[in-house]
């Protein structure tokens, strides 16, 4: 049985918002899986187990590049809030981005060769980058970019640095603008139901299995009548129908006038998008938590077998 301690408590409740002894139940019960507990805290609590599960502690900047139908958008780590506001680390994500645009590299390892010079660093990006690490004194990294060169237009958002978004479209470009918006958001995962991943479909079917099995198993336990199981099955496939339509761009409802949907304004505008690429800084990274006390007793420990 996996030890489940305080921060891991802690974490689980910053995902879902669950009370923490109900956090604290679900992780004993998946032996300290994170996702399988936070899978359990759905089934028992619903859609409020998922509502912060958003929330993103890993820092760095998401920025973009856009020059005619060629563009990219990059995510760049580092350690710390106040480095994502220092200047050479702002203008070593913006070169990068527009190397990528304009170079076309396979992979990070190919981004770091190309050319670039600044802050006395180079004459690659690599070695720019690690330049400014000795510099700033924290770690910084390219995490992961997209080139987009597909003859579509594009149209780009940035919700601060840490939320970036390119559209590719043909049509209004004000709508297109507006789009891009709406997915930082939103944060679709798709642009239709169909195009929806089919595992994020069928953990979606698991949860609603595992809430209605549940259900069932309450009102057996109170004596009250269990509803068929056509019944169920339709319950199942409704919740599933539900969650299609929040995570798809198209069957959304437009943030600047919820009485249509992202589909209809684009209909109407004359607009057709025909992809989104979302980044959110440090997205399914987990950022490591110090515990200061343990360092301080260490580095105690250590001076006193030093003397």
């Amino acid at each position: 049985m996996a030890a489940i301690t305080a921060s891991m408590v802690a974490e689980l409740r910053g995902k879902t918002d669950a009370p923490m002894m109900e956090c604290k139940r679900a992780l004993t019960e998946a032996d300290g899986d994170m996702a399988k507990a936070e899978e359990l805290l759905r089934v028992k609590l619903g859609s409020k187990a998922g509502k912060a599960a958003g929330r993103i502690t890993a820092e760095g900047v998401v920025t973009s590049y856009i020059d005619g139908g060629v563009g990219a958008l990059l995510e760049v780590n580092c350690e710390t809030d106040f480095v994502t506001k220092n200047d050479s680390f702002l203008a070593l994500a913006n070169a990068a981005v527009e190397l990528i645009a304009k170079n076309n590299p396979a992979d990070v390892a190919a981004l770091g060769a190309l050319p670039y010079a600044q802050d006395g660093f180079g004459p690659t990006l690599e070695d720019v980058r690690k330049g400014l690490i000795g510099k700033i004194g924290e770690n910084m990294s390219f995490r992961r970019f997209k080139r987009f060169a597909s003859g579509s237009k594009l149209a780009a958002y940035l919700h601060g640095t840490r939320i970036g978004v390119v559209v590719e479209f043909e049509g209004d470009e004000t709508a297109a603008k507006d789009v891009a918006m709406h997915v930082a958001a939103m944060k679709p995962v798709a642009l239709s139901s169909a195009d929806v991943p089919a595992e994020l479909v069928a953990r979606e079917r698991s949860v609603a299995a595992a809430k209605a099995a549940e259900d069932a198993a309450v009102a057996t336990a109170a004596g009250k009548p269990v509803q068929s199981d056509e019944i169920v099955a339709k319950r199942i496939e409704g919740g599933v129908q539900k969650y299609l339509k929040e995570v798809s761009l198209f069957n959304q409802s437009f943030v600047k006038n919820d009485k249509q949907t992202v589909e209809q304004m684009l209909k109407a505008t004359g607009t057709t998008v025909k992809g989104f690429t979302l980044y959110v800084v440090g997205e399914g990274i987990e950022k490591k938590v110090d515990d200061f006390a343990a360092e301080v007793a260490a580095q105690v420990a250590a001076a006193q077998q030093a003397s």
